[in-house]
């Protein structure tokens, strides 16, 4: 009997106005074009317990509830994450 891998949540830490975010988000963008995933993206921007959270260290991936990246998505790992191996 095979076990079928839940969707991998995706879920990253932005401000609206963030170079490193833009460079970021293109990158999960282009991976779930391959790779079926949940992405949700959360604006820290105004938001006190976010911005004591997470600082300048942004963009923050976090994958199924772990943080995997902070200020760089490498390619590579990010479609090892989400894709099962």
């Amino acid at each position: 009997m095979s076990q079928q891998r839940a969707v991998p949540q995706v879920l990253m830490f932005s401000r609206q106005t963030c170079g490193l975010c833009d460079k970021a988000r293109a990158i999960v963008l282009a991976e779930r074009e391959r790779t079926a995933f949940e992405f949700e993206e959360v604006w820290i921007d105004g938001d006190e317990a976010l911005e004591d959270a997470h600082g300048i260290r942004v963009p923050v991936v976090e994958i199924d509830g772990v943080e995997e990246f902070v200020t760089f998505v490498d390619p590579v790992r990010l479609r090892y994450l989400v894709s099962g191996h």
